[in-house]
């Protein structure tokens, strides 16, 4: 059976949670493989719209495994408070459904005072863009080696020195940023109430994983934000904390490369980012402010406007290299009807010289300039099409063209926030 991973081959934003959710009925297990509750997914099910930040977007399907992979460090506060709220819409969530990895790191309240704090003290034009709940704080503290992980929850002697040498580290932090010193006891309290509300979802993942992929189930590999995102790929120092191309999915649940057999990169049929950073294509006129309105682009974890441009193509095909996308969803099609002319970055210009990637250094970025080739829009509308035969043919030549300069054929195509408007071009799991 094939193992498929998902991934956004852009900003993030890309439409991975209806995807997933649409995958999730041709596999037996969803496993989230890296980020934390910074990440935003909406769902639209039957009418019902539900949004989730930690749990992998799998969950709203009865009847599948849903886990939240080492790869990811966790808010247990914040998963408590969403399992409460999922159910509270009529989703079953239970061990039996949900598992988490022993060996995942926690985020603590620690972790979240001192990313705001960071973000407060930053001079204009350092400023990251931070969601303010701590992921990149806590994987500092993973790979610093003084995080608190789940198994740490069951015993108290383990627990109390975990965040003894976590105060450590934090408590000079602090006093250097203004922040009031950490409550030792009051914290270590507050982790003892929680533990039982986690621990009771607490698996050896890897184990899990190897004995599902020994029975022939299939597993769909969920990953969170963007690949411009990635904090060796992206366009650092506006990245994430975490790797977010495909080959994070194996070491952030505990699988060997050789588990993964496809993966599908998510595209916006045009390109937005949220926060700062570079952004060749972005568009400050009346084409960005329609592609922001017809797209409803205020991020589900911030509610912060996203920044909106043409489709960057040179920038997909540089994400799909790096992540090795056999296929791409493209999403939001149905947001460029109407638009008289379509703009697609295939390059840029930098001093004189054409590149088809966006370099590494932030200075060549910031004159990197979009070479653009025009196409016809469409009048008709494509919204809720559900094959081939209902798109116009000014869209079908436009998807064309985004496969021919991105270099990588289109799988699925996604028309309405809605499951089942979708068109299925190649299955990922039959690969």
């Amino acid at each position: 059976m094939a193992n498929v991973v998902v991934v956004g081959a852009q900003w993030g934003d890309e439409g991975k949670g209806k995807i997933v959710d649409w995958l999730s009925e041709r596999a037996d297990v969803i496993a989230r493989f890296q980020g934390g509750h910074n990440a935003g997914h909406t769902l639209v099910v039957d009418g019902e719209v539900y949004k989730l930040n930690a749990l992998p977007s799998g969950v709203v399907r009865g009847g599948k495994l849903s886990i939240i992979g080492n790869g990811v460090v966790l808010d247990p506060w914040h998963l408590v408070a969403e399992i409460a709220k999922i159910r509270q819409q009529g989703v079953d969530i239970s061990p039996e459904t949900l598992m988490i990895a022993e060996n995942t790191p926690l985020i603590l309240p620690i972790h979240g005072e001192l990313d705001r704090a960071r973000e407060e003290a930053a001079c204009t034009g350092t400023k990251i863009g931070t969601t303010g709940r701590g992921i990149g704080p806590a994987y500092e503290d993973k790979v610093g080696r003084r995080s608190v992980r789940v198994a740490d929850l069951g015993d108290l002697a383990t627990l109390e020195a975990r965040v003894d040498r976590a105060l450590q580290h934090h408590g000079p932090l602090r006093k250097g940023l203004g922040i009031e010193p950490v409550d030792r006891d009051a914290l270590i309290r507050q982790l003892r109430d929680i533990a039982p509300e986690i621990l009771q979802y607490a698996q050896p993942v890897w184990k899990v994983l190897n004995d599902k992929r020994k029975a022939g189930k299939r597993i769909l590999f969920e990953g969170a934000q963007g690949a411009l995102l990635d904090i060796d790929f992206g366009t650092y120092p506006f990245v994430t904390s975490s790797n977010v191309i495909a080959g994070q999915a194996a070491t952030g649940v505990g699988v060997g490369p050789g588990a993964i057999n496809y993966v599908l990169g998510i595209v916006k049929a045009y390109t937005t980012r949220v926060g700062e950073g570079p952004f060749p294509t972005e568009l400050d006129d009346d084409n960005g402010q329609r592609l922001g309105e017809r797209g409803r682009e205020f991020g589900t974890v911030t509610g912060r406007k996203r920044r909106c441009g043409w489709f960057d193509a040179a920038l997909v095909r540089q994400t799909c290299a790096t992540s090795g996308v056999k296929g791409i969803a493209l999403t939001k099609l149905d947001v460029l009807d109407g638009f008289e002319t379509l703009r697609i970055c295939t390059g840029y210009e930098l001093d004189g010289e054409r590149l088809d990637y966006l370099p590494t250094a932030a200075d060549r970025q910031a004159r990197c300039k979009p070479i653009y080739e025009e196409m016809p829009g469409w009048s008709e509308s494509t919204e809720g099409a559900r094959s081939w035969a209902d798109l116009p043919a000014g869209a079908i030549k436009y998807v064309r063209r985004v496969e021919e300069l991105i270099e990588c054929p289109v799988a699925l195509l996604s028309t309405s926030p809605e499951r089942e408007d979708t068109i299925l071009v190649t299955d990922p799991f039959a690969d």
